[in-house]
């Protein structure tokens, strides 16, 4: 008898904290589960349930389904706790944190190496900060990539090949304003949408990572492909930061470990094919994973594409000719947290 009521002491406390967990946490995604991105939320998923034993079910709701579409309001979603948790852009949290605008700042980032060393530095920490700000807990980073141009016309090698493009955007006023600046008509519509507007064409280009261009088979409506790292589309996993809290410690460290795991996949699967082949080595040596698309540059001119890479001088012509929207939203996002973004590339 004294055996029995001890187990049973030593089994309440477990019972009860089982019984305080959910029986799904809900994880907004913009994508398909095709997609790089996708695939990471997936991973992400999975790596929760096997760091905490089974007592975190994390279900991936992907292409919006949560939000029916309306993209833009996962961060006030997650933030109130309607949504638990989202493996998100920053362009789709930037209308709650300002700050992941840093990110979009046209012809700014430019390079991978770039791009670690802000996400690592004082901006990544500055941008993790607002989300907390918000009442999100900010967890990982992933990371779409750097977005390019496509188009139906004619190869985009300067400013002046834009003039009179309708381009499809998102509908991020800095995105907007780049566009314009560079002589082009921009076009915010859905992903649907687009595809009708390609096919009549009525809209003539887009810009996206990648590793949506290829999920997507854009070279059903371009043939031209302009590769200028123009902006670049970090993803950060962050959690309801109420929510967070209140998980014990072990549970929190797990997800936390999940998070920054499937980031480091998510980020590989993003750049495969475009860092000289380190990302591929990390998906073979750390994930045991091969690439169905090893190298996207070249599947795409397979379909008959003709990828264009600028110049250093090309870029600069860009640059330069966007250079008034930079300084424009640089003085909007705050000098503070420019020079923090321009120290960190420094370094």
């Amino acid at each position: 008898m004294t055996a029995v009521m001890a187990a049973a002491v030593v089994m309440l406390p477990a019972a009860g904290l089982t019984a305080d967990f959910k029986k799904e946490y809900r994880l907004q995604v913009n994508v398909g589960p095709s997609f790089y991105w996708g695939m990471g939320a997936t991973k992400f998923a999975e790596l929760v349930a096997e760091k905490t034993d089974g007592r975190i079910n994390v279900k991936p709701y992907f292409g919006s389904a949560l939000l029916q579409g309306a993209q833009l309001n996962a961060a006030q979603m997650v933030a109130r706790g309607v949504i638990d948790c989202a493996f998100e852009s920053t362009i789709n949290i930037s209308p709650v944190v300002g700050e992941a605008n840093i990110f979009h700042l046209p012809f700014f980032v430019n390079t991978f190496e770039n791009l670690d060393k802000m996400k690592a530095g004082e901006t990544g920490a500055a941008v993790f900060a607002a989300l907390e700000r918000v009442g999100l807990q900010p967890l990982a980073w992933g990371e779409n990539g750097f977005r390019q141009l496509t188009n139906s016309k004619r190869p985009i090698t300067a400013p002046a090949d834009l003039k009179g493009l309708r381009i499809r955007v998102v509908g991020n006023p800095l995105f907007m304003e780049t566009f314009r600046q560079l002589g082009a008509d921009p076009v915010n519509m859905n992903w649907g949408d687009a595809q009708t507007a390609f096919q009549q064409g009525v809209v003539e280009g887009q810009e996206n990572p990648v590793g949506v261009l290829v999920p997507v088979q854009i070279w059903q409506y371009h043939q031209h492909v302009t590769m200028w790292n123009y902006l670049v589309d970090p993803l950060i996993i962050y959690w309801n930061k109420r929510q967070w809290e209140a998980f014990p410690a072990d549970i929190q460290q797990a997800i936390q470990a999940a998070a920054e795991e499937a980031g480091r996949f998510e980020i590989a699967l993003s750049r495969s094919g475009l860092d000289d082949g380190v990302s591929q080595k990390v998906l073979k040596d750390l994930f045991d994973f091969t690439m169905e698309v090893p190298d996207p540059v070249r599947f795409m001119e397979s379909k008959g594409m003709t990828v264009s890479f600028l110049t250093d001088a090309q870029v600069a012509a860009f640059a330069e000719a966007t250079a008034p929207v930079l300084d424009k939203w640089a003085k909007t996002l705050g000098e503070d947290l420019v020079n923090k973004a321009k120290a960190d590339m420094a370094r």
